[in-house]
């Protein structure tokens, strides 16, 4: 840290600055100007956002005279240090009047289904840029929000979910932070802005989006505020109306981060698990194993998932309520079904054949993967990375072989032909052709 002169001081890329003598002050930037501090991010990754696109985009939002921002996550992962995937925006013009600038402009809209909600997609030098109109929330049922369109930067932060995601970004790289946002972040906290059963009761996914940022961001797996776990209990039920699509895309983010054998475990304890197809009398003590197991392997979602799962029509319940792909499916059928069956050799536990025999017999193209996450879900570590580097060989007879050698009967050819794959799995596929057509017969 060092002073660049009077007042203006940096820190990892960011400037403070003492804000000496504000004079008028709206309502809206009042917790803004109230504070003794303000800041800017100058931050390569910031930086690196100005592409010839979004100087364009600016350039119409400032020519119109117009505020453009970045907003929620983007800003999070900025202040974080990273880059971000995605970058929303959010401005004081109205829907109309974004399609009237950009017409005039000359610049390409898409995506028209986003207009009802306030959003305009713009196309700029091959870059798509999602530009939402500020808003307010009318009227909500717990799953969908009646809204206003509005030029009050602080009461569009007030209908967003968390505070971490509830600040903007001025393109000039000025943070606008009404809720404590950054300073949550600094201290690895997770709050809903305001009240958290408000913020719950105006979408109960909120619930679980609560629980995926709490894996992003908090050091400690059970540092929650009493009254925020107080909130979720008491309006888990209302996951029950949610759709299982919404729900899937949340559960498997959370699945796959940090704490997340804490966070599958709290939602047993809240009692949630019934309303968002898990089963109600989840294996926790397996998931919490399997998760310990798994976690540095990158496992898939349905790999921790599946610990829950007692038995096959579990997982069918699951998949009736979320909707899952069918790849997830059938692998959490998988594991289900071979996570005792399908272990490793006693006589021999450093040997992967086992499981390499196992690919070889199956008939399934992904056999391979699911393997791969079984081993996973076991802890076999060492086998795990074995099995990465593992190719499928190739078995060197075939049918055409045996008949060139005057086998002609079906049956007969294919019962040969088992007899033979027989013998070279024992070889550990190392035998060639001609040396397994030696055991035949003549």
């Amino acid at each position: 840290m060092g002073d660049d002169k009077k007042g203006v001081w940096r820190d990892n890329g960011v400037m403070w600055c003492r804000i000496l003598s504000p004079r008028v002050i709206s309502r809206t930037y009042f917790y803004w100007w109230r504070s003794l501090f303000t800041m800017k991010l100058k931050t390569g990754e910031f930086q690196c956002l100005f592409t010839d696109g979004l100087n364009g985009l600016a350039d119409v939002f400032e020519k119109h005279q117009y505020e453009l921002r970045i907003a929620g996550g983007a800003v999070r992962d900025l202040l974080s240090g990273k880059r971000p995937e995605d970058v929303d925006f959010a401005t004081t013009a109205t829907p109309e009047e974004m399609k009237h600038m950009f017409q005039s402009a000359g610049i390409r809209m898409i995506n028209n289904k986003g207009e009802k909600h306030g959003t305009i997609t713009a196309r700029l030098h091959n870059e798509n840029f999602e530009v939402t109109t500020l808003r307010v929330d009318v009227q909500t049922d717990g799953r969908h929000a009646e809204v206003e369109f509005t030029t009050d930067w602080q009461k569009d932060a007030e209908r967003r979910d968390l505070t971490i995601n509830s600040m903007f970004l001025g393109l000039d790289g000025t943070l606008y932070d009404y809720f404590k946002g950054y300073e949550d972040l600094q201290n690895q906290k997770v709050r809903f802005v305001g009240s958290a059963e408000q913020r719950i009761q105006e979408d109960y996914l909120r619930i679980l989006r609560y629980f995926r940022f709490y894996g992003r961001v908090a050091l400690e797996p059970n540092d929650h505020e009493p009254e925020t776990l107080t909130a979720i209990r008491e309006n888990g039920r209302g996951l029950a109306a949610i759709s299982g699509e919404r729900i899937w895309v949340e559960l498997k983010k959370m699945v796959v981060g940090n704490h997340a054998a804490h966070l599958l475990e709290l939602i047993y304890t809240l009692d949630l698990a019934q309303y968002i197809g898990l089963p109600p009398d989840g294996n926790v003590d397996e998931m919490k194993r399997v998760w310990q197991n798994a976690k540095d392997h990158s496992p898939k979602p349905m790999t921790i998932l599946a610990a829950l799962f007692r038995c096959p029509e579990e997982v069918e319940k699951m998949d009736i309520r979320l909707k899952v792909s069918r790849e997830e499916k059938t692998l959490a059928l998988f594991l289900v079904k071979h996570r005792r069956e399908l272990c490793k050799n006693k006589e021999d536990p450093g040997s992967l054949k086992p499981f390499t025999d196992f690919i070889i017999d199956s008939r399934e193209l992904d056999s391979h993967s699911k393997v791969c996450e079984l081993l996973k879900y076991q802890g076999e570590e060492k086998l795990v990375s074995e099995l990465c580097t593992w190719s499928i060989p190739r078995f060197p007879v075939s049918g055409h072989d045996l008949r060139k050698m005057g086998i002609t009967s079906g049956k007969e050819i294919g019962a040969t032909l088992q007899k033979l794959r027989d013998i070279w799995k024992k070889s550990y596929y190392e035998m060639e052709k001609d040396e397994l057509l030696s055991y035949i017969k003549p």
